[in-house]
């Protein structure tokens, strides 16, 4: 496959990004493991400091995560940029819910639960049902899966793009089933979306950092 369109610019991109945003889901995934086992039931929310770690993670995650879907779009051919610009633009929408979200309770959302306003952990909390969860559902079970779902038609070269084509797949899949838990109010099934944003993206982004720099060689 050539690709006309990657230029040198747009290898260190996505590069820089790839090896940034897999380094973020290490840090992000030991954290949640950490929050994880800290709990006494799957139902509870995860607390400080793990909570408030996560969330700065995510918001420094997003960017990154953006900025390797332009790095895809760059990379894409003539006949697969339909997808990849629709993986960019769903990307976009999962980086700025996502970080509007964790930024709110992050900055401001202790201070209003603090107030003693009743309606308070209906929008900040992450204890279902939530505005903030279901907004973080939407960003990462909806928008994340999609994006990842519209980038795999973009890599059918050899064996290191077949291999993010079919762990992007997985990774979307996972993340669209965590969805079955929203209708039966089981956080606990819902998590199977962590696997598929977490677990399968821990492999997709080196993958593509790796892919990335060989394509730009030479330019």
């Amino acid at each position: 496959m050539v690709h006309d369109r990657f230029t040198r610019q747009h290898r260190l991109l996505g590069t820089s990004a790839a090896w940034a945003a897999f380094l973020l889901l290490i840090a992000y995934a030991v954290t949640l493991a950490l929050g994880l086992l800290s709990l006494g039931s799957p139902e509870e929310p995860i607390g400080d400091p793990y909570f408030s770690l996560m969330e700065v993670l995510i918001i420094m995650m997003a960017p990154s995560m953006v900025a390797v879907m332009v790095a895809v779009h760059a990379y894409a051919s003539p006949g697969a940029r339909a997808y990849s610009g629709m993986a960019c633009a769903c990307m976009l929408l999962l980086a700025g819910i996502t970080s509007g979200v964790h930024f709110v309770i992050l900055t401001v959302s202790r201070q209003i639960g603090a107030a003693g306003f009743p309606w308070a952990p209906l929008l900040f909390s992450f204890e279902w049902p939530s505005v903030a969860y279901a907004l973080d559902i939407l960003a990462w079970d909806v928008f994340f899966a999609l994006s990842m779902l519209f980038a795999a038609p973009v890599f059918r070269g050899g064996r290191l793009e077949t291999a993010v084509r079919y762990l992007m797949i997985a990774g979307g899949a996972l993340s669209l089933a965590g969805l079955i838990g929203v209708p039966l109010a089981d956080m606990g099934i819902r998590n199977i979306g962590i696997l598929g944003y977490v677990g399968f993206s821990l492999a997709v982004f080196p993958l593509l950092g790796v892919l990335f720099r060989r394509a730009g060689e030479g330019k």
